[in-house]
């Protein structure tokens, strides 16, 4: 748009001759500096992160995680968030993961103070390796073992961000997105290194949105193991789901959070609204939805409160 253009604006102002005129263009040019030089202090880099744990299934694993971090360059030490990805649900799925960026939602969490730590875990895309997250068939799921696998590189990850300079991790959250999710709860329940709390986006395991819409497998054996974990779980954690999730269905999502909560865990479940033909990646298609409650969240643990953003039409409830 050439109104938008600094030049042609400068042809204008010199047409006019005016002060005023001079003295917005200044504001102008001002502010397209202001943004640039924001989004020239985002620093973005790929590093190796050496794992090594033991399994059941496939004995001692040694391998390289491949670990994607954005970070605000301005701010000389920032709390750390673990952002964890879902899982595919066959091998390819999981090889075409590649690299996990989350670009948009990993620039919005580096903007609101946090170094933002993207492993793309063991089994999946440029990492590669066993699939140490298989969680069984689906009519005899074992979710324990899936899920311990991922908390024990979430752990690593930590730790090595605690040798960064600019990570403080005496602070951080862990945020999950699908299988990431139940993570995240996870992560809270083991109270991991400076964890303050913990966010699930559209957490679950077991789902088929092609061939059992809305019929998640074993939902009520993963109910068993969240009321374990809400019973010795004393951080606050936040629940994000779609009213159209087609993994989950509408009813399933609040019969786990109940589960967690009448064990004694801390949670807020935040209905968010239907998102296309499956609100289930509501987290990148439809981020300002969840934007308002996640920034509500933060700002009771303590974290430096963020710009407001547009209401997305979420609603909080305690099911």
């Amino acid at each position: 748009n050439p109104t938008q253009d600094p030049s042609h604006q400068m042809m204008r102002c010199r047409s006019r001759a005016g002060h005023r005129c001079r003295r917005a263009l200044a504001v102008i040019v001002a502010l397209l500096a202001t943004g640039a030089a924001s989004a020239a202090a985002l620093s973005e880099s790929a590093v190796q992160v050496p794992i090594t744990m033991d399994t059941a299934a496939h004995g001692r694993v040694a391998r390289p995680v491949t670990v994607f971090i954005v970070r605000d360059q301005a701010i000389r030490r920032a709390p750390y968030l673990v952002l964890l990805h879902g899982r595919p649900p066959d091998a390819a799925g999981r090889i075409a993961l590649g690299l996990q960026t989350y670009p948009a939602n990993a620039r919005y969490f580096a903007e609101h103070g946090f170094v933002v730590l993207i492993p793309t875990r063991i089994g999946y895309g440029v990492t590669g390796g066993p699939d140490l997250e298989y969680t069984g068939p689906c009519e005899a799921k074992e979710f324990r073992a899936g899920i311990a696998a991922a908390l024990e590189e979430t752990k690593a990850v930590i730790a090595f961000a605690a040798a960064l300079p600019y990570v403080d991790t005496q602070r951080g959250l862990v945020v999950g997105e699908s299988f990431g999710g139940l993570v995240a709860v996870a992560s809270a329940a083991d109270a991991l290194p400076g964890l303050r709390g913990a966010v699930n986006v559209s957490g679950g395991d077991g789902g088929d949105s092609l061939n059992h819409v809305d019929q998640p497998c074993q939902p009520d054996r993963l109910a068993d193991l969240l009321r374990e974990w809400g019973a010795h779980t004393r951080l606050p954690t936040l629940w994000l789901y779609s009213a159209n999730d087609r993994f989950w269905g509408p009813t399933v999502p609040t019969t786990w959070f109940r589960a967690f909560r009448a064990a004694g865990g801390q949670g807020e479940f935040v209905s968010l609204p239907a998102d296309k033909n499956n609100g289930h990646f509501i987290f990148t298609r439809n981020a300002p939805a969840w934007h308002p409650a996640f920034e509500s969240f933060v700002t009771r643990l303590g974290f430096a409160a963020p710009a407001a953003s547009p209401s997305g039409g979420a609603t909080v409830s305690t099911p």
